[in-house]
């Protein structure tokens, strides 16, 4: 919906909620000017739907390649059906210098990706 000016003086139009009526108990929303006394009434509904842009974000691991050179440990994949005992990982120190690092494991069989402290 565009933005809604006023035919008398053309300033722009609020929204708001008009008084309780005996037609709308609860009040209706309207257009109404600041300036001067005009006033719409929406007896419509108005939306605009407008879908969100997803946040692009930078692969930090290293996207395809950030199992290439891995290391392989012997594991149990937590994949249902898949039953797979190998894994490439890698170690990140991701909290402070006190906790144990992360490691990060993916199956060698079926893919399935997960992390343990």
């Amino acid at each position: 919906m565009s933005l809604t000016f006023c035919p008398h003086c053309s300033n722009a139009l609020t929204i708001s909620r008009a008084e309780p009526s005996s037609r709308y108990p609860l009040g209706v929303n309207r257009f109404e000017c600041r300036t001067c006394p005009y006033q719409y009434i929406m007896d419509k509904k108005y939306y605009e739907k407008v879908p969100m842009k997803g946040k692009e974000v930078e692969d930090v691991f290293g996207g395809s390649k950030e199992f290439e050179n891995a290391d392989t440990v012997a594991t149990q994949c937590p994949a249902e059906n898949c039953g797979g005992d190998r894994a490439y990982f890698f170690q990140l120190q991701i909290r402070s210098a006190d906790e144990p690092m992360t490691t990060f494991l993916k199956c060698t069989k079926c893919g399935a990706r997960w992390r343990e402290n």
